[in-house]
């Protein structure tokens, strides 16, 4: 994970639009680093531990590695771990921050607007129970990477699409939130979780190794189960996954395609294109250019 944020001003049309992004981004916090880095954020959205902080608007926030903990003027302590959603809303107090000895990377986005409003008046997401239990899931985190891949290469008309990815991930929450997942067995989620890991790496790729440093499953026990659950083995998948986000790249940002084969893990264009190639019959360069035609 590449640490990444921006703040959006929205247009008038953003705002009949009653649903607009404010803010998106995401960060990986070391152990023993400090939270939050408040140079790195205007002065609204600076706060301590001390001081805690108050928003002008709604907050979703991922917590997809590590743990900590959250309190408000509405909910009493709660410790947040990796896989833990939970909301900031409007005019609530207060404060979070990941364990000095784990750290945590975060997801956020944060927007505005009529909509939101009778979301939260509708009772479908409850600022005295602010936090989902989503798990390491796969979906929610393809959705922040879409949100962000169009946030960082901004077309024109791209705040109505952000709009809507974060109105998808909405639903997901809501969703996962009305439905028990518990009886997922315990392969299920060793595999869940390196398809998880997979692609929070995309951008620096690791070894299947070091994945099962955090499964507790032998390699051919883990590479039978995956082939088994996914339809590919552990490598061929996280090849895909790579190629297929550099393919929506291309399809969808203004990145050079240096750009894209670097966010996807790849250090020669010459490599990345051959790949890309032999999977989608046309080369990355071929692909945008008949994208323009």
């Amino acid at each position: 994970m590449h640490n990444f944020h921006k703040y959006l001003t929205p247009s008038p049309v953003d705002e009949k639009w009653g649903f607009f992004i404010t803010s998106a981004g995401c960060s990986k916090i070391d152990a023993n680093q400090v939270y939050p880095n408040n140079k790195e954020h205007p002065p609204t959205h600076t706060f301590t531990w001390n001081k805690g902080r108050i928003l002008d608007d709604y907050y979703l926030v991922y917590i997809s590695r590590g743990q900590g903990v959250f309190e408000s003027s509405e909910t009493n302590s709660f410790r947040i771990t990796a896989g833990t959603c939970f909301f900031l809303f409007p005019g609530v107090w207060h404060r979070y921050r990941p364990e000095p000895e784990s750290g945590w990377e975060e997801y956020w986005v944060g927007f505005k607007g009529y909509y939101p409003d009778h979301l939260m008046t509708q009772h479908f997401f409850d600022k005295r129970k602010p936090f989902v239990q989503i798990g390491l899931n796969e979906d929610l985190q393809k959705l922040f990477h879409k949100l962000l891949d169009y946030v960082r290469s901004p077309n024109s008309g791209y705040h109505q699409v952000i709009t809507g990815i974060t109105l998808e991930m909405l639903g997901l929450v809501n969703s996962v939130s009305l439905n028990d997942d518990a009886g997922t067995d315990a392969t299920g989620r060793a595999i869940a979780k390196a398809r998880f890991m997979m692609r929070e790496a995309i951008e620096n790729p690791i070894e299947i190794n070091e994945l099962l440093g955090e499964i507790p499953m032998s390699y051919s026990k883990f590479r039978q189960a995956f082939k088994k659950t996914t339809g590919l083995p552990p490598n061929q998948y996280y090849l895909n996954i790579r190629l297929n986000k550099a393919k929506e790249l291309l399809t969808a940002t203004s990145l050079t395609i240096n750009e894209i084969a670097y966010q996807t893990g790849f250090e020669s264009i010459f490599y990345f294109s051959k790949l890309f190639k032999k999977k989608n019959g046309v080369s990355p360069r071929d692909l945008r250019g008949g994208l323009k035609v």
